[in-house]
């Protein structure tokens, strides 16, 4: 299944006419990353189980015939300094690089009870401090249209994952 360029109606859509299940699309989206992230390194955490797991709940509510909320069923990549409970959290940073939160931020408290798929833990410039995303702990993000360039901004690993289409939204 081609998800890069997927609109979060167009995947609405999908699922509610059944033309897909949320487990396949999510998978298309982990298949994706894997071939394409080594290059790219959009991701400092890749939550595959997890995400697999939250799109199977959200094919059990279809199977049901329950309505969808929102961003049920929405693959979406976090930027690494939003707190996610269980999952790292790193801000881009060497000195959190094992933190793991007992509690997830406002944000992503919202995406999970509106039944988004958290994809995982997109690259930054380390503490947002940065403005070309060359600055994180781990390794520089690049640009997925011209890997010899960065994709700029804090936020670059976030940008550089929606535009390679590793998640719907981020």
């Amino acid at each position: 299944m081609d998800v890069a360029g997927l609109s979060i109606k167009d995947i609405k859509r999908g699922l509610e006419n059944k033309a897909f299940s949320d487990e396949e699309l999510v998978g298309s989206y982990l298949d994706r990353i894997k071939k394409y992230d080594h290059k790219i390194k959009a991701f400092i955490t890749v939550c595959g189980d997890e995400a697999i797991s939250m799109a199977q709940s959200v094919d059990r509510k279809i199977a049901k015939g329950e309505k969808l909320g929102p961003m049920e069923g929405i693959p979406v990549g976090l930027k690494d300094n939003m707190c996610t409970k269980g999952v790292r959290t790193t801000c881009g940073s060497k000195m959190l690089s094992d933190f793991v939160p007992p509690y997830d931020s406002s944000i992503a408290k919202k995406l999970k009870d509106q039944g988004a798929v958290i994809m995982g833990k997109l690259n930054m410039d380390e503490f947002a401090m940065g403005s070309s995303n060359e600055n994180s702990a781990f390794f520089a993000t690049r640009n997925p249209w011209d890997t010899e360039r960065v994709p700029g901004g804090s936020s670059g690993g976030s940008a550089a994952a929606a535009s390679a289409g590793f998640a719907a939204v981020t």
